[in-house]
C-alpha cells in the first residue's frame, strides 16, 4: 500500500496509527504484498475500535473507500476480495486458529470471532436445554400468590411481568427486556422466590451482578427492598440472596489480565446467575461469562434492549433480543403459559411449533412510573419510535409539564442562560450538613451532555458549574479537593471497592479533624470514606456523558444536546438520556441535531444476531 494513500486515509480519519501498524504486521507475516489484505485488516482493527465485532465486507464491495471522487482506492467484487483473503496464511476460516477468521462476508479479528461463536454457541444450547424438573401444581400456585390477577375495566390485561417469571423457571436462558419503571428488578425478585419453592430442600446457590458497581448497589437494595413484601414463607424470603457484584468480581478479575478465574474449566458454583444492566455489556465480557456458568445453570438478563449499547464492541442485547423485528411464540410455549400461568400471549403467525429465541425473550410492556399522562413516556415512545416530528412536538408544545424544550443558546450565553438551573439544582446539597442527605439531594439533579468535549460537553459543563458556584459563594474552590466536590470513579481498583461509575463526594470528617474525606455511599445507605488522594482515576461530576448516566436515575435533568450533528448522536442515545429522568427532563438543543439524531439507530456490525436467529 502506498504511503501516500495511508496518509490520506489516516488525514480522513478513516485509519489511525494503530490499525496501520496491525495492517503492516498482517502484510509481513503473510510474507506477500497485498493492498486488499492492507486494507481489510486496517479496517476490520478500525471497525472494532468503532464498536463492531467484524468488517462486512458486502457492505464495502465495489465501492469505494472515500467520498472523495477523485479517490482510487474502490474495493474488488466479494467474491474475488473473498478469494484474495482465504488465499493468505493470515487469514483461516470458522475453526482455524490464525490471527483473521473470514466467515462468509464478515472478517473479523481470530479473538472476537472466538468469542461470538462461543456465546452464540452456548446461547442455542441453553435455549434448546429445557429438561428442568418443575413442580407444575407448586409453580401455578406460587405465579397466583406472587402475581395476583390483574383486571382492568372487566379485561384480563396480559400480566408480562408473570410471564417473564414462568419463562424464567421454565427455561435455562432468558431475557427480561423493558424500559425504565416496568419492574424488572421486582420481577427478579418474585422470581428468585419460585425458583427457591421449586428448590425445596436442596441448596439454590445464586449470584447478582452488574456491569458498574453503581448499578450493583442499585440491584441489590431493589432485590432487598422487593423481598420483604413477597408474598411467600419467611424461609423462602431468607434466602434469597440479595448480595449484589460486578460481572468482574463475580468471574473474579485476573489482575494485568483479559482473562477471568472463573471459566469453562473453572465454572462458578452457581445454579442461577441474573445480570442486570446487560444493555451496558459488551460482547468479550458477556462470552465469557457465559462459559464461566455451568450448563445446568440458569442465566437470566434483565435490560432495556431500546437503550445506548456497550461502550465496548458490540450492541449483544439487541442483537439477541433481534431489535427492530417483532416474533412471536411458538405454540407449544403459548399452550404452557396459557395452562401454568393462565395468561394468553401471541404466537407467531404460521402457528410453529418450533421453539427457538422468541420463546426466551420477554419484553415487559406496562410502565408503572411513566403512566398514561406522563410527558417522560410519550416522548421517550416517540422517540424509541423513530418519530422525530412527535418527539419534538411533545417537548414545545408545553402540555406536559415534566417535559420541556429550551433552544441551545450560543456557548457564550451558556453561563447566564444555566445559571438558575445551576444554583436551584446543586446548592440544597452543598448546604446541607448530613451525609445521607447530602447525597439523597445530590442525586435529584444532574446535567447529562451527549460528548465529552466541546462547548456543550462534560469537561467544558463541569468547569462551568464550578465558576457559577464559586462565584454565588457556595462552593470555596480554593483547591482540587474542596468540600462538596462531586466524583466520578472512572476506573476499576479492586483493592479498595471502588469500581468504574460508583460517585462519592468531598467534604470533612469529624472523625479526622475535620480533613477532607471522599465518601462513597454504599447499597444499604451506610458510607464509606477515603482520602481523596488514594482515589483510583476519577472526574468531576456535576454534569455526565449520557454513557455514564447509565444504570441511574435522577428526579430532573438538563439534558443538554451540541450544536451540531455527532456520529455519537442516536436514537438510542436520546432515548437513553430522557428516560434517566424521574420526574422532569429539560433537553436544551437545535431542531435538526435532535431530529437528525432520532433518525439514526445504532448500528454495529456482528454475526451475532443471524447466529441466534439465522
Amino acid at each position: 500500500m502506498k504511503e501516500e494513500t495511508i496518509s490520506r486515509l489516516q488525514k480522513h480519519g478513516v485509519l489511525s496509527e494503530l490499525d496501520v501498524q496491525f495492517a503492516g504486521f498482517m502484510t509481513r507475516l503473510s510474507g506477500k504484498e497485498s493492498d486488499e489484505l492492507f486494507l481489510s485488516a486496517a479496517l476490520v482493527s478500525h471497525f472494532q475500535g468503532e464498536g463492531h465485532i467484524c468488517l462486512d465486507l458486502s457492505g464495502l464491495a465495489e465501492k469505494p473507500l472515500l467520498d472523495d471522487p477523485l479517490d482510487s482506492v474502490i474495493f474488488p467484487k466479494l467474491s474475488k476480495w473473498r478469494k484474495i483473503l482465504q488465499a493468505s496464511p493470515v487469514v483461516g476460516k470458522p475453526g482455524d486458529f490464525r490471527p483473521l477468521i473470514c466467515d462468509g462476508s464478515r472478517l473479523y479479528l481470530y479473538r472476537y470471532w472466538n468469542y461470538e461463536r462461543r456465546l452464540v454457541d452456548n446461547l442455542k444450547e441453553r435455549m434448546g436445554n429445557n429438561n428442568l424438573k418443575i413442580n407444575e401444581a407448586l409453580l401455578q400456585d406460587g405465579l397466583e400468590r406472587l402475581f395476583p390477577d390483574n383486571e382492568k375495566a372487566g379485561k384480563k390485561e396480559t400480566d408480562w411481568q408473570k410471564v417473564a417469571a414462568l419463562t424464567s423457571v421454565l427455561k435455562r436462558f432468558c431475557v427480561i427486556s423493558g424500559g425504565p419503571g416496568t419492574g424488572k428488578t421486582t420481577t427478579v425478585a418474585r422470581i428468585l422466590a419460585l425458583l427457591r419453592e421449586q428448590a425445596g430442600s436442596e441448596r439454590l446457590r445464586i449470584a447478582l451482578a452488574t456491569p458498574t458497581g453503581k448499578a450493583a448497589a442499585r440491584l441489590q437494595e431493589t432485590i432487598k427492598n422487593a423481598r420483604e413484601k413477597l408474598n411467600c414463607q419467611e424461609e423462602v424470603k431468607t434466602a434469597i440472596s440479595e448480595e449484589a457484584s460486578t460481572i468482574h468480581r463475580l468471574l473474579g478479575s485476573i489482575p494485568d489480565s483479559p482473562y477471568f478465574r472463573h471459566n469453562t474449566k473453572n465454572p462458578l458454583p452457581v445454579d442461577v446467575v441474573v445480570i442486570d444492566e446487560s444493555s451496558m455489556v459488551d460482547l468479550a465480557l458477556l462470552s465469557k461469562l457465559v462459559q464461566a456458568i455451568p450448563p445446568d445453570a440458569r442465566l437470566i438478563l434483565l435490560g432495556d434492549k431500546d437503550q445506548l449499547a456497550s461502550v465496548e464492541a458490540g450492541a449483544v442485547l439487541g442483537d439477541i433480543c433481534d431489535t427492530g423485528n417483532i416474533h412471536g411464540f411458538s405454540k407449544p410455549f403459548c399452550d404452557a403459559v396459557e395452562r401454568l400461568a393462565g395468561e394468553n400471549i401471541v404466537s407467531s403467525p404460521d402457528g410453529s411449533d418450533k421453539q427457538g429465541p422468541s420463546d426466551c425473550i420477554i419484553h415487559l410492556q406496562k410502565n408503572y412510573r411513566f403512566g398514561v399522562t406522563s410527558g417522560i413516556g410519550a416522548v421517550s415512545r416517540a422517540v424509541n419510535d423513530g418519530d422525530n416530528a412527535q418527539a419534538l412536538t411533545l417537548l414545545r408544545e408545553g402540555n406536559h409539564p415534566d417535559i420541556h424544550w429550551q433552544e441551545l443558546p450560543r456557548p457564550d450565553a451558556l453561563p447566564r442562560a444555566l445559571r438558575d438551573l445551576i444554583v436551584n439544582g446543586f446548592t440544597g446539597y452543598l448546604k446541607a450538613t448530613d451525609p445521607g442527605e447530602i447525597f439523597d439531594l445530590f442525586n435529584r439533579f444532574r446535567i447529562l451532555c451527549a460528548l465529552r468535549e466541546g462547548p456543550f460537553g462534560v469537561s467544558a459543563l463541569n468547569l462551568l458549574v464550578e465558576q457559577v458556584l464559586k462565584g454565588e459563594g457556595v462552593i470555596k474552590r480554593d483547591n482540587r479537593w474542596y468540600r462538596g466536590r462531586p466524583v466520578l470513579i472512572t476506573r476499576n481498583d479492586y483493592n479498595l471497592k471502588l469500581f468504574n461509575g460508583d460517585i462519592g463526594i468531598i467534604l470533612p470528617d469529624p472523625a479526622a479533624n475535620n480533613e477532607h474525606r471522599a465518601f462513597f455511599q454504599a447499597a444499604d445507605g451506610t458510607l464509606r470514606k477515603f482520602p481523596p488522594l488514594r482515589l483510583p482515576e476519577h472526574e468531576t461530576v456535576y454534569a455526565m456523558t449520557v454513557h455514564k448516566s447509565q444504570g441511574s436515575e435522577f428526579n430532573e435533568i438538563l439534558f443538554l444536546l451540541p450544536d451540531r450533528d455527532s456520529p455519537v448522536l442516536t436514537r438510542e442515545l436520546i432515548y437513553t438520556g430522557i428516560t434517566r429522568a424521574r420526574e422532569r427532563v429539560e433537553v436544551w438543543g437545535k431542531e435538526e441535531v435532535f431530529c437528525t439524531a432520532i433518525s439514526k439507530r445504532i448500528e454495529r456490525t456482528s454475526g451475532l444476531r443471524d447466529g441466534l436467529w439465522g
